[in-house]
């Protein structure tokens, strides 16, 4: 007898948030087939290993590996160490820094660290794709090249667009979605995960697998998250992300400045509540039910209870309300021994609070610099030992200075 759950129940998991599902008739009869031989379908999710710091954004497609972990699928994280040698161009309008392989193995394992916040590690295979791309020659190479076209290769956002402006485009570029589809031959891998700006990228793994004589995979794409500035995708570069691994007042304080256009996104995305609770939090917006404020602390809470805990969300909260609805100072925070008269820009620099001197007189001109709660105007001012001093610097940073 079969160990799986009835199909219509998987699907109506599968589809849970996914954007699309390419084809969906194929995903039916892989599950069909699942059963009848009782063998789990083989998931693929390929990690970029350039880039290890995880937010919640990637937490999107995570739990989607997660869900297929749920469900009795055998699930595979594809460390892409040889493909971060080539560099993927997706969403970039120039060549991606290559890394070494020592670098993507470092890399590898903070995001397998951070991944295993979310997925059951005992359920999880890691494999490095270094283990078959090495092993082609240069022969077998020629031949994946043979598989695609540059016509093809060219219906490409990315490559279009930096081939109509005239921005180089070099021939080991065309090797990432070729070599990255390679895994799913490698793996015969039934189902792959990604984001929706890997979407190309997965349909090369269809075509290739079909190629080599396989039955092509299934596709699943999950939405990109937009960050908290509510306006690019969310990424550290741009700033606007919330980490899994932050800390809870980090999580919460980030959380709590997103605009209020996507309050009903993030609950959806990246929460765990049910369709009746996200439906209602949607039409009390809607409706003016709601203070979108209040929406917000609930959805913060939310966050920090799945990545640390309830007790720490309940902190978190309390320490915020303190820091800025009672405009009083953290019970702890870090401290500066001051043995000699210092220039306070020194002391924010030297304290790791800002990395340079350009950074605090700057953050001074803009108002973000306060000591013992008066905003500071003057760049050159000087700290005496003999008082104890709190210093602010922008929101969340602060500093005792003691004697």
């Amino acid at each position: 007898m079969s160990h799986f759950a009835p199909i219509e129940e998987q699907l109506l998991l599968i589809r849970h948030n996914a954007e699309e599902i390419i084809p969906e008739a194929a995903l039916t009869k892989k599950l069909e087939m699942a059963e009848k031989n009782n063998t789990p379908l083989q998931i693929k999710l390929g990690c970029d290993p350039s880039r290890p710091d995880l937010h919640i954004g990637h937490a999107v497609v995570l739990r989607k590996l997660r869900d297929f972990q749920r469900l009795g699928h055998a699930v595979t994280l594809v460390v892409g160490d040889f493909t971060a040698m080539i560099g993927d161009p997706t969403g970039r309008n120039k060549t991606r820094p290559q890394l070494t392989l020592e670098e993507a193995h470092h890399n590898a394992q903070s995001y397998i660290d951070q991944a295993s916040v979310i997925l059951d590690e005992n359920k999880l295979n890691v494999v490095y794709n270094s283990k078959w791309l090495n092993a082609l020659n240069f022969n077998d190479v020629i031949t994946l090249a043979s598989k695609y076209t540059v016509a093809r290769m060219l219906e490409r956002d990315d490559f279009t667009k930096r081939y109509q402006d005239g921005v180089p485009i070099s021939i080991h570029e065309f090797l990432y979605p070729l070599a990255q589809a390679y895994d799913s031959v490698a793996l015969k891998s039934d189902i792959e995960i990604g984001g929706t700006d890997q979407k190309f990228n997965l349909l090369v793994g269809r075509d290739l697998q079909r190629e080599y004589g396989q039955e092509p995979q299934v596709i699943i794409t999950m939405p990109l998250l937009v960050g908290t500035d509510g306006v690019e995708k969310m990424s550290k570069s741009m700033g606007n992300y919330i980490g899994i691994t932050d800390p809870p007042d980090q999580i919460y304080g980030k959380t709590l400045s997103i605009p209020d256009t996507l309050i009903v996104k993030y609950f959806e995305y990246s929460t765990e509540i049910s369709a009746q609770d996200l439906a209602s939090i949607k039409a009390d917006l809607e409706q003016g039910r709601s203070n979108p404020r209040d929406l917000k602390r609930r959805l913060a809470r939310e966050l920090v209870t799945l990545y640390h805990d309830q007790a720490a969300a309940q902190q978190a909260e309390q320490e915020f309300d303190k820091l800025f609805i009672s405009k009083e100072n953290p019970d702890e925070m870090p401290e500066y021994k001051l043995t000699d008269s210092e220039k306070l820009v020194s002391v924010i620099v030297k304290s790791g609070l800002l990395s340079s001197n350009g950074d605090v007189r700057r953050m001074i001109r803009q108002g973000g610099v306060k000591l013992n709660g008066d905003k500071v105007s003057d760049p050159f001012l000087s700290l005496s030992p003999g008082s104890d001093y709190v210093i602010k610097v922008g929101k969340r940073k602060f500093l005792r200075i003691v004697s």
